[in-house]
């Protein structure tokens, strides 16, 4: 198969941004995760919070997706989803999970590895009265990830369930925030000739970060 102009396997760039070393990293992956993407909210770049989020189920078979980071503290990285959705299943067969952020506009990336638990139902409260009316109406509308016969089932739950809740919209049980508590967090700077800087932090047993610097 032959792709118009410009084929596929010519498409390149070389990264000339910036320049990444152990100095410059620190020795909190957290505290430094944190300055990256104020440089990129700073870049302005685009969907700065999306990430791809890679799950798999217990027979090891792997899915990925893009969601958006909602929250970041000192235990890890927080989105929210469906439960049962594709994603909230594979995690509850295996915990273990990966994100990778890109910022394109930095020639930047972070990998991050690490296990998925659900936080607090409070939490997730939290977070679920501030969203809009209409994402809040979205979440009781959509059983996420399952087959439907036509987009008027997602219509008709929509106008269901406006009717029912009016102003007052609980936090369905099956919708709730997961935390990705990272065992290994990696920082990778494009640099020219592919010859990329790439910082990763490990968690020993006892917590403690070790820094290492990976060949590109």
């Amino acid at each position: 198969m032959s792709l118009s102009g410009k084929h596929i396997a010519d498409i390149r760039k070389d990264y000339q941004l910036a320049v990444l070393d152990e100095q410059v990293a620190g020795d909190n992956p957290f505290a430094f995760f944190h300055k990256w993407f104020e440089d990129a909210r700073n870049a302005d770049a685009e969907e700065v919070n999306a990430m791809t989020l890679a799950t798999a189920n217990a027979a090891g078979k792997p899915h990925a997706r893009i969601v958006l980071l909602k929250g970041l503290d000192d235990k890890g990285f927080v989105f929210f989803t469906n439960y049962n959705s594709e994603k909230g299943k594979d995690i509850t067969e295996n915990p273990y999970v990966s994100l990778v952020f890109f910022w394109k506009e930095l020639e930047r990336q972070v990998c991050i590895e690490g296990t998925a638990e659900k936080i607090s139902e409070a939490e997730s409260d939290e977070y679920f009265l501030s969203r809009p009316a209409g994402s809040r109406i979205g979440a009781w509308s959509s059983p996420q990830s399952t087959v439907i016969d036509s987009r008027d089932i997602l219509e008709e739950n929509y106008n269901k369930y406006t009717a029912q809740f009016g102003d007052n919209i609980p936090r369905p049980t099956h919708w709730g925030g997961y935390r990705i508590i990272p065992t290994s967090i990696e920082f990778w700077q494009g640099r020219s000739s592919r010859m990329h800087d790439r910082i990763i932090f490990t968690q020993n047993a006892d917590g403690a970060w070790q820094k290492s610097r990976l060949a590109p």
